[in-house]
């Protein structure tokens, strides 16, 4: 199963603890009417444990939506849930949050209405173009992929190099005039998965891993990588 998550920074002056208690116990419930229905929905932050430098968590909220089925439209409530983890690193905290980009960017938002009122406080963590390819180069061997972007050949928008192409030196400096590198796949040597990182700090495991260790995988290598 594809794992994905996402870094964010917390751009406020907090710690932890007071994180955990902003936190804890969080429950808000609205109501969603559709035709004659009328359905409460969830959205509530659990599971909580913090730690000297980290605090995990579960953020679950229930999402409505409509199904066609042979007797009619009907409509199904689905609760997602999505491990997330504060974690001290240096002298900044950053945020993790398992799930994929679009629902991961709404969860940073309304934590950040939660802690801090309003969104803005809780903002994407960027990885440089010079950083993914300092990555790449110092271990090039263990790249499987590589995205370019802004790409300055007319009606191209995107460069990749896979497999046999990365050992193409002369092609990759080419590539390298036309474009920044925006995604790379690669072989962690430490834990023995393939992961794809973007620049917004967009994490993807490949490999069969566990929630909990991705997100030690995530602190451990992607954590050096964010400016």
């Amino acid at each position: 199963m594809v794992l994905a998550g996402k870094v964010f920074k917390v751009k406020e002056d907090v710690d932890l603890a007071t994180i955990s208690g902003k936190l804890k116990g969080y429950r808000y419930e609205e109501e969603f009417v559709h035709e004659d229905q009328k359905i409460p929905l969830l959205t509530e932050v659990d599971r909580l444990q913090l730690a000297p430098d980290s605090l995990e968590g579960v953020f679950s909220q229930d999402i409505a939506f409509t199904v066609q089925h042979r007797e009619g439209e009907r409509l199904v409530v689905k609760t997602m849930e999505a491990p997330f983890l504060f974690a001290r690193d240096g002298d900044r905290t950053l945020l993790i949050i398992l799930e994929k980009k679009r629902a991961a960017n709404n969860i940073a938002n309304q934590l950040s209405k939660i802690l801090f009122i309003s969104t803005g406080s809780i903002v994407e963590a960027k990885i440089t173009p010079q950083t993914l390819k300092k990555f790449h180069e110092a271990n090039p061997e263990d790249t499987k992929v590589i995205f370019f972007d802004g790409v300055d050949i007319p009606n191209i928008n995107k460069l990749s190099l896979y497999g046999s192409g990365l050992a193409d030196t002369a092609l990759y400096n080419d590539y390298l005039t036309h474009g920044a590198i925006w995604y790379i796949v690669f072989k962690s040597r430490r834990y023995g998965i393939v992961a794809g990182v973007t620049r917004s700090s967009v994490v993807t495991a490949f490999s069969e891993i566990q929630p909990p260790e991705f997100l030690g995988y995530i602190k451990e290598e992607v954590f050096p990588l964010i400016g």
